[in-house]
């Protein structure tokens, strides 16, 4: 069965996730969903893909209900969204867990690259570092020049989602320029426990550095965050927010170890969700 946005909020729930409906509702309506549901209709398990154009697609939301888990569902749903991608011609590929990660792995997924959830708290000081290009909030018409600036340091076209995610928060979307030129952007989304920033995508440190201070100071409440573990420079300004780590990721890719993305311009990604 495919699954209802509201069904998948109380898969997602469970866990802590912080997914709401407008998440799921775009997963659901732009991809492949599969879910299986317990005799009294109950949502159990799930899984989604979030296909994107000439290269790849995302596997997404492989949940399953404490009660129902060691049966050998993940794998059913896994196998179910591996299928739907390849049918697409798209590789398969996703953001892992420590412990979904002994799963993909028996499944033919590599590692990629590492990353890390931080959650900056609310009540942080604003701070807008002097930044290398002139800043300002991203506007609907800006939207076509974005999406084609982050085709190549995305690896793949994904305009559908940056729209999505512009009108979600729009407060804290802002693009970096400097001579009519993108130099980079990031943008945000409203979530069940905190606001996330992501994607954040930037030609070099202090783009992103000044961008993130951006998004932060335009958004009041706790926020998480998904940061490459490679960008030493903005874990170092999470860590001066007083930020916390809460959950490792890994990035996996069906049969191969080279990512299709740039992870020296992927600052942020959107989440491990949407890749």
């Amino acid at each position: 069965m495919g699954f209802r946005p509201a069904d998948g909020v109380r898969l997602s729930s469970e866990p802590g996730w912080n997914q709401i409906e407008d998440d799921w509702a775009f997963m659901v309506g732009h991809g492949d969903s599969f879910g299986m549901v317990a005799p009294d209709g109950r949502p159990v398990a799930s899984g989604v893909t979030v296909p994107f154009d000439s290269t790849y697609g995302w596997i997404s939301m492989i949940l399953v209900m404490a009660a129902y888990r060691r049966r050998g569902l993940a794998t059913h749903m896994m196998y179910r969204c591996i299928d739907a991608l390849r049918r697409r011609g798209l590789t398969p590929a996703l953001d892992a867990t420590p412990a979904g990660r002994q799963v993909y792995v028996r499944l033919g997924f590599r590692d990629v690259y590492t990353l890390t959830r931080y959650l900056v708290p609310a009540g942080r000081a604003a701070q807008l570092r002097a930044a290398p290009a002139t800043l300002r909030s991203v506007t609907e018409a800006d939207l076509d020049r974005l999406v084609a600036y982050d085709r190549a340091p995305f690896g793949a076209g994904r305009g559908f989602m940056l729209r999505h995610l512009w009108s979600r928060l729009p407060e804290a979307a802002v693009i970096a320029e400097r001579d009519g030129c993108i130099q980079g952007f990031v943008l945000g989304r409203k979530g069940r426990v905190c606001d996330q920033i992501g994607p954040l995508v930037a030609d070099d440190d202090a783009t992103a550095m000044a961008l993130l201070d951006a998004a932060l100071a335009k958004v009041s409440g706790a926020v998480c965050l998904d940061l490459g573990d490679h960008h030493g420079a903005l874990r170092f300004r999470l860590q001066e927010l007083g930020a916390t780590t809460l959950v490792p990721f890994i990035r996996m890719i069906e049969g191969r170890s080279e990512p299709f993305d740039d992870p020296k311009r992927i600052f942020a990604i959107a989440g491990p969700e949407l890749a």
